[in-house]
């Protein structure tokens, strides 16, 4: 898979994706949309960082949105990350993951947040952040609904150089 720029044409395929996972309810992919909508329409805006992953074809697969949390020094919101149902499982989340870790640590960032529901149609979407270095660091219950917690995920980055002289 090839990571890059979120361009308009993506809008269509990416909202197929989100109705498709069965994950998302139809408000919440509204929003993704409005986000998409301002990434195209405002390019010199810096709150939302957008990427697109395509398969060796061209056809769209993934995305992931991402952006500096207002009033930190170091910390990035991942608003979105999705992949194509048909594209689960066989790493496109994990390229997507690791290029927007990439892209925060490029820009200075040194912790991601995640927020996630507790929700059942979820498990797979808690069990791939804690795969993937986060952590659960918060869940404040009945958040979104009567037995529907908010569920808070970080994952600290390291600088490189500092990586490297841990060795």
């Amino acid at each position: 898979m090839t990571v890059r720029p979120f361009v308009r044409e993506d809008i269509g395929p990416l909202k197929a994706i989100l109705e498709a996972t069965g994950v998302f309810r139809p408000e919440e992919i509204e929003v993704a949309v409005e986000l998409m909508e301002i990434v195209v329409e405002e390019p010199e805006q810096q709150d939302y960082l957008m990427y697109t992953g395509v398969d060796d074809t061209g056809h769209v697969q993934g995305y992931y949105c991402v952006g500096p949390t207002p009033m930190t020094e170091r910390t990035y919101d991942l608003y979105w990350i999705a992949v194509s149902p048909a594209a689960q499982g066989k790493g496109d989340s994990k390229e997507l993951l690791d290029h927007c870790i990439e892209l925060v640590r490029s820009r200075g960032g040194a912790k991601i947040i995640a927020e996630t529901s507790s929700q059942q149609s979820y498990d797979r979407t808690r069990a791939f952040y804690k795969k993937h270095g986060f952590v659960e660091e918060a869940r404040i219950r009945d958040y979104y609904s009567a037995g529907d917690d908010l569920v808070v995920y970080t994952r600290t980055i390291q600088d490189k150089r500092e990586a490297r002289s841990e060795k």
